[in-house]
């Protein structure tokens, strides 16, 4: 009730001050075992000096590029004696990678299913990740390009007569402990470098292997399927509570998908992006007739012509452009870019001949009739990113058709990708995994254990990209007190060991915890766990138009689903978590309600953290409900006619919070 008068008090003398200045955000905090209340001021137009000063209600106290050569070292599955593309990686086929993951602790027992073996291997992974992954961790996305994958692949198309072969990328590294199995699958393209620009993230979190078809490898669909479905069934032997992800790009989705068709009770997570399900559809029909009665001295314009058909040049030559700098320097830079490209494009024609070509487009024909005709049979969990610029494949239209078909499907949208999403500019695959919440150790997704902090690159794109605008118009500057009574700016007197509960209410469309979580990220490097309504994790709100958005980066930025069960873990790790009582409702509050509280009655978090000995930390905020006036809120909605069993349609399947 004290903090409770306390808001009110200092909402009433601070409204006529908010309107003169427009002021965006002012956040109070009291840690409860201290005494001491902490302020956070964001201010929208730099007008601090006129907030500070303002009167107080007495109840409420003011408180350089790194570029490495591609190298592996790869072995036939098929038996005979190991092929070696290139020399310093590690051996990844067969027996001898389950004794090896055992030798290194990889591996992790997890007994005969009781218990008490299953809260220990949690336990050891949560300690791997606080201690191997740091909160803003470098994940290298960004320092390789499409000219690193043209380079490498003028090595691996060397013949060498050998069939198809995993190979291990060094870019990768060692992953961290417990790390599930991630087999890429390849394109048209077969070289098995399509990851080139996520081997530095994906290889903290996974075992990457890649799939390699050698140039003149005439193996037919069926036996390439069987070839990477011995490689499933003996991982899954050797790892039986582990997740397998396969990623397959184009060609690979249908490989992908016919594997999963195949081993139902395996537990597959499948990646696809693009996939040439959609192959009958596509732009490469025409093709047929022409590249047969083709003489061999044009085939060379060929790959030229597929390069700019598979992606968008642009996209790629992007990739290691920093988006902070200014325009004129980005530009500067893509035009060096640009020209490298093209001298390097000649390998296309090594890596793609026209006998090799004309194999391919039978393969694909085979591979999306064999993939369509299992779809009912596919159990695994299938995430498909479907770029709208894709001049091969009508993946847009065939995202929402696997969406239909498949049981357990959803769909990101990249509305400015070509065909060759996985080589463009844009957002790490290990980001996208994260914040679909595909990425799980074991056979149920643990939101706390199985959670990786965001890496700088995630941190700058979703502060500088994704909230945006909203960023630079709240311009948010926090306050603090310390221990002695001394107001700071910056957030000095907020306690950095955990375990430490925010509790705070809602303004208008919670804005406010952008800024807090950015702030926390930004000056001490912690991270805070938003515990966030279920509605977010479900998937109800999933369409096959969705886009990698904002909902999807509140995942990648520490939040889990609000359950008694998720609070007890975050606080028995000592974690920093950030709890709104109000919930959604006080976010989407009506007219009239500025700076209205709807906390329950009894405060249940309460008894939980003194459970852990947890620094309670209760802030306010002002300024988002005085910039913005309602004009229709749920009570107006509700009396006008369709529209209201819509709002009675959509809150029928909504979870209610107790």
């Amino acid at each position: 009730m004290y903090f409770c008068r306390s808001i009110k008090g200092v909402s009433v003398s601070v409204k006529s001050i908010l309107w003169n200045f427009q002021l965006s955000l002012v956040i109070a905090v009291q840690p409860v075992n201290s005494g001491k209340i902490l302020i956070f001021i964001p201010l929208l137009f730099k007008t601090m000096a006129s907030v500070i000063n303002f009167p107080v209600s007495p109840s409420f106290v003011i408180n350089s590029q790194y570029k490495t050569s591609f190298r592996a070292r790869a072995q036939s599955v098929g038996g005979g004696d190991s092929t070696v593309l290139s020399s310093g990686s590690i051996a990844v086929n067969g027996d001898p990678v389950s004794r090896e993951k055992e030798k290194n602790g990889a591996l992790i027992d997890v007994g005969n299913g009781t218990l008490k073996p299953r809260v220990e291997k949690k336990k050891l992974v949560k300690n791997v990740i606080s201690e191997e992954l740091e909160v803003l961790w470098d994940d290298g996305y960004g320092t390789d390009s499409v000219k690193d994958y043209l380079d490498a692949a003028k090595e691996i198309i060397k013949p060498d007569g050998g069939p198809p072969r995993w190979f291990c990328p060094v870019d990768c590294g060692r992953p961290l402990k417990g790390s599930p199995t991630l087999l890429f699958l390849p394109g048209i393209d077969g070289l098995g470098l399509g990851l080139i620009l996520h081997h530095k993230p994906l290889g903290k979190a996974f075992e990457v292997r890649c799939l390699h078809i050698p140039v003149y490898d005439r193996t037919p669909f069926e036996g390439l399927v069987k070839f990477v479905e011995e490689t499933v069934r003996r991982e899954h032997a050797s790892s039986p509570e582990k997740p397998i992800y396969l990623v397959g790009d184009s060609f690979g989705g249908c490989l992908a998908l016919a594997v999963a068709a195949r081993n139902p009770t395996i537990d597959l997570i499948l990646i696809l992006s693009n996939p040439a399900t959609s192959f009958g559809r596509s732009q490469l029909q025409p093709l047929f007739p022409i590249l047969k009665a083709m003489p061999d001295e044009l085939h060379c314009a060929v790959p030229y012509l597929l390069s700019y058909v598979m992606g968008d040049p642009i996209k790629m030559a992007m990739v290691n452009i920093e988006n902070r700098l200014p325009p004129r320097i980005k530009l500067e830079q893509l035009s060096n870019n640009l020209p490298a490209l093209l001298p390097r494009l000649s390998v296309m024609s090594d890596i793609i001949p026209k006998d090799t070509l004309l194999w391919k487009l039978k393969l694909l024909k085979s591979a999306s009739a064999y993939a369509n005709s299992r779809l009912h049979a596919v159990k695994a969990e299938v995430l498909v990113l479907a770029s709208g610029k894709d001049n091969m494949l009508p993946s847009e239209d065939e995202a929402k058709r696997l969406n239909n078909s498949l049981q357990n499907c959803i769909v990101r949208n990249f509305k400015d990708n070509g065909h060759t999403l996985l080589l463009e500019e844009g957002i790490s695959l290990l980001t996208i995994i994260k914040g679909t919440c595909k990425y799980r150790r074991s056979r149920k997704l643990d939101s706390v254990a199985d959670f990786l902090p965001p890496s700088r690159q995630e941190f700058k794109y979703a502060f500088d990209q994704v909230v945006g605008l909203l960023r630079v118009a709240s311009s948010s500057v926090m306050l603090s007190t310390l221990e002695d009574g001394k107001i700071v700016k910056g957030l000095a007197g907020v306690p950095n060991e955990g375990p430490v509960l925010l509790v705070g209410y809602h303004m208008l469309l919670g804005f406010e915890l952008y800024s807090l979580v950015e702030e926390f990220l930004r000056e001490k490097n912690i991270m805070v766990h938003g515990i966030a309504h279920p509605e977010i994790f479900l998937g109800r709100l999933e369409n096959s138009s969705n886009e990698f958005g904002m909902t999807d980066w509140l995942k990648v930025m520490g939040a889990v689903p609000v359950a008694a069960r998720n609070l007890f873990k975050l606080l028995s790790t000592k974690s920093h978590v950030l709890l709104y009582p109000g919930g959604a409702r006080e976010a989407l509050h009506y007219k009239g309600e500025e700076y209205k509280l709807f906390w329950p009655e009894q405060q249940e978090f309460v008894r939980m953290a003194a459970r852990f000995g947890a620094t309670i930390v209760p802030f306010g905020a002002v300024g988002e409900d005085d910039i913005a006036d309602l004009v229709l809120d749920y009570k107006d909605l509700m009396s006008i006619p369709v529209i209201n069993d819509c709002v009675r349609e959509l809150a029928r399947d909504t979870v209610n919070i107790r």
